[in-house]
């Protein structure tokens, strides 16, 4: 074949170029490939792919799209787009223009389809959808607002710089997003007992809590409380430490929406673990009807036990342990995080099975926001979207 050469089931066919009325620095690019074996998709209907340097302007010309923006790597590739246009091209219509400006990267994830599609081959994630990634369908699995991601953008802005941009940033526009739109649900998902041993029996209070305080037309809802509550382990010491305000054996806490309680002594299993916290409650301290001006340091997020209900959680932190991770060329096995996934159960007020929707956001108060991926059987199954600031998962 003219212009081109051949090798047993391969072909390419060269672009023969006039150097001498072109001041690009290219020669004999490929425009064709003729390969000769199945595609997974036309079989072996056809045998000849135009090279994606060869039918990226031209696709362009056609649809008449105007400006074809790309990210820097093809920045080499421009002369060869604007050549075959020039050389091709109708002068009536639209001539595209190739713009490139950086990868939006992000720390401690990866945007390479190359190496998304290695995570999914070893199965170190499921699919593109994973929420630990950071692909459009990732982060709206996980509960991130479209919102969120243009105001995230935004800020961004455009560069011509390869850089990596904080995660931290895109969680600063989800947390401000959903913090003014999201109902807030008490949730302890690492639970330790607490027995209110001079609270009534069989007694139970239904207690007034705001849906979101942010906003003044979310409502109100109604809380049980009762003698026997669950409140978040890591909430509890035995002994004192240092700058640790919560809940230790001769300390006052208030029970959010509830009572001023104080702990007076522990039960223990047979491993030595605190089973059970021995507590009494202060009849005057119900919240906002109290005269007592008691200066309490800490407040806790609990559940009546005999009132909650289990949900399924997905926790989500880090894919990768490496900040920038997308320009290491090392195997990306050395800097998977194993445990950033964790699936775990939680107890949750009754009010949650009155507003659970798939697709609802959800704020779990001192914890954070999650988002409901899926309803079966009654069972509510939760994505981490992101921690409150301050908080973390122990």
């Amino acid at each position: 074949m003219k212009n081109g050469f051949f090798k047993e089931g391969f072909c390419v066919l060269r672009a023969k170029i006039d150097m001498s009325s072109s001041n690009i620095n290219m020669r004999d690019p490929i425009m064709y490939r003729i390969i000769k074996k199945k595609h997974y998709k036309t079989g072996y209907n056809w045998c000849i792919y135009p090279t994606y340097d060869w039918a990226h302007g031209q696709c362009d010309y056609i649809e008449q799209i105007s400006h074809s923006l790309c990210s820097l790597e093809f920045e080499n590739k421009r002369p060869l787009y604007n050549w075959f246009i020039k050389k091709i091209c109708n002068n009536k219509n639209i001539k595209p223009k190739q713009i490139e400006f950086s990868r939006l990267n992000l720390s401690n994830t990866i945007t390479s389809k190359r190496k998304i599609q290695f995570l999914i081959k070893n199965k170190i994630i499921k699919s593109w959808d994973d929420p630990r990634l950071s692909t459009i369908s990732g982060l709206r699995k996980r509960g991130y607002t479209s919102t969120s991601i243009k105001n995230f953008i935004k800020e961004v802005g455009v560069s011509k710089r390869n850089n990596t941009i904080d995660k931290s940033l895109l969680e600063f526009w989800i947390r401000k997003d959903l913090n003014k739109i999201t109902p807030r649900i008490m949730v302890v998902i690492n639970p330790i007992k607490i027995t209110i041993t001079n609270y009534p029996e069989n007694n139970v209070e239904w207690m007034n809590a705001e849906n979101n305080p942010e906003n003044i037309n979310s409502g109100f809802r109604k809380i049980p409380f009762s003698k026997n509550l669950y409140i978040e382990y890591n909430d509890f010491l035995e002994k004192k430490k240092e700058n640790f305000f919560r809940l230790y054996i001769g300390n006052e806490v208030r029970l959010k929406n509830a009572y001023i309680i104080k702990a007076n002594s522990i039960k223990k299993n047979d491993n030595g673990l605190i089973k059970e916290i021995y507590c009494t409650y202060d009849p005057l301290s119900r919240s906002k009807e109290s005269k007592n001006n008691r200066k309490i340091k800490s407040t806790l997020h609990w559940v009546s036990i005999q009132h909650s209900f289990i949900i399924k959680i997905n926790l989500y932190e880090k894919l990768f342990l490496k900040k920038n991770i997308n320009h290491i060329n090392e195997k990306i096995y050395e800097n998977i995080n194993l445990k950033s996934l964790k699936k775990t159960i939680g107890y949750a007020e009754p009010y949650l099975k009155n507003i659970a929707k798939v697709g609802n956001h959800i704020q779990f108060q001192r914890i954070g926001y999650f988002y409901i991926e899926k309803i079966n059987n009654n069972v509510i199954t939760f994505n981490k979207t992101i921690s409150l600031k301050g908080y973390k998962n122990k």
